[in-house]
């Protein structure tokens, strides 16, 4: 693989980034499955305020080094786990091509390939859905999990698993909220479930910020789980999740 020719991934990004850590934790087994990855700025700004900063012309330097500072960073702070990093479908100009960086930097840092997870919010307004599918399917050949983040939060999640089953689906933190009382809501993430389940298909609560949805979820048979009842991202840095 070699650089890509054809976008712009050189251009200078003129502003630096960090990477906050937050646990995505395996809740029945009482143990870290992943940690994600979450841009921040230099002096722990916000993501918000970081992705403001991203014009058309630094989208594809952006994306590229937010996963090298990701893999970097999980390997200095020796990251025991998965690493999830988000991309963004419209950064890439060619899969296999665009993959080169993080391929070289998971070699030079030492950091497992498979224990990389690349997700993509399904709010993510991409120019074409077969596109994504062939990124997805770029991915998973290289050896990378794959998952779709916010699910449920958009319109276009069904469609595209009817045409690619990723290794994960991330239920957006809206149809978590309150789940334990909000009755729509659990028949809709019952729903996603049993869609799931069917595909092969792993699944992950976002947002978890109560435990009475803690419980409710681990009797809906969902284990996986992330959210400020665990622990809120930490820059740069890692500690033990203490499980209640």
């Amino acid at each position: 693989m070699s650089a890509c020719p054809g976008c712009d991934c050189r251009t200078p990004l003129n502003f630096g980034i960090k990477m906050a850590f937050q646990p995505i934790v395996d809740a029945s087994q009482k143990n870290v499955f992943a940690y994600e990855a979450l841009v921040r700025g230099e002096n722990g700004e916000g993501a918000g305020e970081v992705l403001g900063r991203v014009t058309e012309e630094t989208k594809y330097t952006f994306d590229q080094s937010c996963r090298m500072k990701a893999i970097e960073t999980a390997s200095r702070i020796e990251l025991p786990t998965k690493l999830s990093i988000n991309f963004m479908p419209n950064a890439i100009y060619e899969p296999e091509t665009c993959l080169a960086k993080t391929l070289s930097t998971a070699r030079k840092t030492g950091f497992d390939k498979n224990n990389i997870i690349f997700e993509v919010t399904e709010q993510e307004k991409v120019v074409s859905q077969d596109f994504l599918v062939d990124v997805f399917k770029a991915y998973r050949k290289e050896g990378f999990l794959t998952a779709i983040d916010d699910f449920g939060a958009g319109y276009s999640g069904l469609n595209l698993l009817s045409d690619f089953q990723p290794d994960i689906i991330k239920i957006d933190m809206k149809l978590i909220r309150d789940i334990d009382t909000n009755k729509v809501n659990q028949v809709l993430v019952r729903g996603i479930l049993d869609i799931a389940e069917q595909l092969g298909i792993r699944v992950i609560a976002e947002g978890i910020e109560t435990e009475r949805e803690l419980k409710y979820l681990q009797d809906a048979g969902v284990s996986l789980m992330q959210g400020y009842f665990f622990q809120k991202p930490m820059l740069e840095a890692i500690q033990p999740v203490v499980f209640r």
